[in-house]
């Protein structure tokens, strides 16, 4: 039998309210460890829009000053887009009913007129700093620091030497957000406005109709705390033009929740985490630095205001530039003495000094930082091994956190090619067809002829290799046994494009042969034991 708290009646044990299912475990509101738990999560709005300033901010300070933060991105940037994602065309050529022959002429000849327009900085960039490649590093590095990134499309007059008018102007994700005028605040905190005219909803500078689709963003003139002379301006660019329905504006992010308009910082997660490990590598390094100065403070009881000796120099003698003495009691204090590697100092006769006892290495200093490393790696999708670039463990461990990696950075690259590459291709591509430079017949007909039209491939870094032997000798398996393709595995393992290859060893064949060198084969022995042992250490 129990009391019941509420009708104070003794009831039998059988009727006694139970805890089950979640409400015992995570959504337990009686355990001792969750009492305290109170989490609170509010609409992407809220938990994201509101906070991404100062997340951006914090994001980029870390990125500037933590090796491991700029490491997490710049691992990224090299290994999704390297030296730049490169064209190549695939069209649809049974949709456009095209022969091989055909197909083939017409994707070089487009690949080359893209090359035209992307490899000039003043040709593709509307500020003339970066070509195509150089932008798609700036804006996968804005995306990862700053969360998302944007890209305004502008029109430039053609000339002799840049053919095409189509410029890209990459924009901070600051420069978006909701104009103060229509509820916007200039500062961290609420974002949310609404657009007068069509009482549309804004969501830090993204504008949405009724339903939730992005209609227009909105571009400011200058940066939340830029110090400069220029008046504040607002631009309110349309998502999509209204007669040809092209993007006006490319939106670089990923998604984490449904209904989300602005993207997170990759480092968001890890903020803490890293600021944490520096503040603690800096406070290792600086005990010792003050470990290794041997500084010694001679008092002179009958002549105070007399420096005896100084095996380093008197303080007038060691002074640099515009910064005062090195060593020794500053000219412009004399109460105020610097230490410094080696020195000897002098204290007033009712001077005295106690040191501290640092204790140098920290005991468990590299298992607490791999530690630290191991957990921040893991919440951004970097194994250790990758994120410090250290590769002392065995072939098979380190070749599976080769592996693990790629995973992630091929999602990302592709990420990328949906939102900013290929949409800008396909601008471009729509450009050459109108001003005659491509043919494409149909093209602005029908969405189908033009979906056929604008197929293409981004070629990019290829995923490491740590012993390139034996994963040939795999990949030739896979090839004999109908695993892979000689494309699949040519693109995988260099990037290349294995028809051109067959045409360049029979070009190259025929040279050989024609020099009286016959053909080069190489016969691979797949069962002839190789000396490495792989897996030992």
């Amino acid at each position: 039998m129990y009391q019941d708290k509420r009708t104070k009646l003794y009831l039998p044990d059988s009727v006694r309210p139970r805890s089950s299912g979640y409400s015992d475990a995570g959504a337990s509101l009686t355990r001792r460890a969750l009492k305290k738990f109170n989490a609170r999560s509010g609409s992407p709005n809220e938990d994201i829009n509101w906070n991404n300033l100062t997340l951006r901010q914090r994001s980029r300070m870390l990125y500037m000053s933590s090796p491991l933060a700029t490491s997490a991105i710049n691992t990224n940037r090299t290994k999704a887009v390297g030296m730049g994602l490169t064209l190549k065309s695939t069209i649809d050529r049974e949709t456009l009913g095209l022969k091989p022959e055909a197909a083939k002429d017409w994707q070089k000849h487009t690949e080359r007129e893209f090359a035209l327009w992307a490899n000039r900085k003043a040709g593709c960039d509307a500020t003339g700093m970066n070509n195509f490649a150089g932008m798609q590093q700036l804006a996968l590095i804005s995306w990862l620091m700053s969360g998302d990134v944007f890209a305004l499309v502008k029109r430039y007059k053609p000339d002799s030497v840049h053919p095409y008018s189509l410029r890209l102007h990459i924009t901070e994700a600051d420069r978006v957000r909701t104009p103060a005028e229509y509820g916007g605040l200039r500062y961290p905190g609420i974002t949310d406005g609404e657009n007068p005219d069509s009482h549309n909803r804004i969501f830090d500078g993204v504008e949405t109709d009724a339903g939730g689709m992005v209609t227009a963003y909105y571009v400011h003139s200058n940066y939340p705390w830029q110090i400069t002379g220029r008046d504040d301006e607002w631009v309110r660019v349309e998502a999509y033009g209204q007669r040809t329905r092209l993007p006006n504006i490319f939106h670089i992010m990923s998604s984490e929740r449904p209904d989300q308009y602005r993207g997170v910082s990759y480092l968001a997660p890890a903020i803490e985490p890293i600021l944490q490990l520096n503040r603690y590598v800096d406070s290792a390094l600086t005990m010792a630095l003050i470990q290794s100065y041997f500084t010694a403070w001679i008092i002179v009881k009958d002549h105070p205001e007399e420096i005896p000796w100084d095996s380093t120099g008197g303080a007038d003698d060691m002074e640099l530039p515009g910064a005062g003495p090195v060593f020794g009691r500053s000219r412009t204090n004399p109460d105020e003495l610097d230490m410094g590697p080696g020195t000897c100092q002098t204290l007033k006769e009712d001077e005295d000094i106690k040191f501290g006892n640092p204790n140098m290495p920290v005991p468990g200093f590299d298992a607490f930082v791999q530690t630290f490393c191991k957990l921040v790696g893991a919440g951004m999708g970097i194994p250790y091994d990758v994120l410090v670039k250290e590769y002392n463990s065995s072939y098979s461990a380190a070749r599976a956190a080769l592996l693990d990696a790629w995973e992630d950075i091929r999602m990302r690259r592709k990420w990328f090619v949906e939102d900013f590459c290929q949409p800008v291709y396909e601008i471009w591509l729509a450009e050459a067809v109108a001003r005659g430079r491509v043919t494409a017949p149909g093209f602005f007909d029908d969405p189908l002829v033009r979906a056929a039209w604008c197929g293409a491939q981004w070629i990019g870094p290829v995923q490491g290799s740590i012993d390139p032997l034996k994963e040939a000798q795999a990949a030739v398996l896979q090839i004999q046994h109908a695993l892979k393709t000689h494309e699949q595995v040519t693109r995988e393992m260099s990037g290349g494009d294995w028809d051109a290859n067959v045409e360049q060893l029979a070009a190259e064949n025929e040279k050989l042969a024609a020099a009286g060198g016959g053909n080069i084969s190489i016969t691979m022995n797949l069962n002839e034991k190789d000396d490495d042992k792989g897996d030992t250490e």
